[in-house]
């Protein structure tokens, strides 16, 4: 009882700071999750993906990772989007549709609308289908922000930044606009941005990671006040130094697996090697499909929630 008491106030603590400041550099506890290469599934696997699972019964956590090798010739990420008419469908229907060996969820979107509305940006194939949120609601305070997003190009180039738009351009941004609870900030000259000129873009957020460095800017995109910064479960992408893609996506709501905190996911993104990595939508939405095989069990079930974005890994 003593060493949970002792723990939580630990947790406590980072997350008072972390809050804060909404973009500090900390280092946060150490999972202990061990990476075990789940050789039934790459055997049938092409060369430049390999899938990773980790069952940790300490921490109460089971996850699994991808490792794609981008910059092989035959291996390509898309961002992909439902063609149904309520613009929702599963992971599994998309990875059967698509007929992709990889297939994980992606971005918020609204579920209460028919068809489904996407929150935040999302660009598939050139095309912007929905712009980047560029203001929210906390009470009766409005907040301007740039959130977070990954893009993808034709060079299999990936990167993890800020994002705004405009008619059908879309900006990085060097800096989010520094907004705490209760004191939106101020909005950033257009100086600070650049022509983001990525194929496909997937907006989500908060930011987990930053030049190696855990860095959670939960206050400058105005994720306080919603249960995102809580215990999940959880997907996430990632870049390594040398361009290689990480999908981790860590089970939660059951027995064997709690999820974790916005903390715990970027420990374990940068223990992964990731250099930047991105917060994906959650929870129930968390869905990850290899070889048409539905890996975890979605908020402790077994039946997928239907989403709007997914990120497709396809292999020439």
């Amino acid at each position: 009882m003593l060493n949970r008491i002792l723990y939580s106030l630990i947790v406590i603590s980072l997350l008072v700071g972390f809050n804060s400041c909404g973009s500090s550099s900390v280092e946060y506890p150490d999972l202990g999750l061990e990476w075990t290469s789940i050789d039934s599934i790459n055997k049938d696997l092409p060369e430049g993906i390999r899938v990773y699972q980790s069952v940790h019964v300490g921490s109460n956590l089971r996850a699994w990772y991808v490792l794609v090798k981008e910059s092989l010739p035959e291996i390509e990420t898309r961002v992909v989007v439902s063609s149904d008419y309520d613009a929702r469908e599963t992971v599994s229907e998309f990875a059967q549709r698509l007929d992709v060996p990889v297939m994980i969820n992606g971005g918020y979107f609204r579920m209460d609308l028919n068809p489904a509305k996407h929150v935040g940006l999302l660009k598939v194939d050139g095309d912007l289908i929905h712009a980047a949120t560029t203001s929210v609601l906390r009470g009766e305070q409005r907040f301007y922000l740039h959130r977070s997003a990954i893009g993808f190009n034709e060079n299999d180039g990936i990167e993890i930044n800020w994002v705004s738009s405009s008619g059908d351009s879309v900006f990085s941004w060097e800096q989010g606009i520094e907004n705490t609870p209760g004191q939106p900030g101020a909005r950033k000259d257009t100086t600070y941005r650049k022509l983001w000129p990525y194929r496909d873009i997937l907006g989500a957020g908060p930011l987990l990671m930053r030049d190696g460095e855990v860095f959670i800017p939960v206050n400058e995109e105005v994720f306080f006040g919603t249960s995102i910064p809580e215990v999940h479960p959880r997907t996430a992408a990632g870049v390594t130094p040398e361009g290689d893609l990480i999908l981790l996506l860590v089970d939660g709501r059951q027995l064997i697996s709690r999820g974790v905190d916005l903390p715990e996911l970027a420990n374990i993104m940068q223990e992964l090697g990731c250099e930047d990595a991105i917060n994906l939508d959650g929870g129930g939405s968390s869905a990850l499909v290899v070889n048409g095989m539905l890996l975890n069990r979605p908020a402790g079930k077994t039946v997928e929630r239907e989403v709007m974005s997914a990120i497709a890994v396809y292999s020439k």
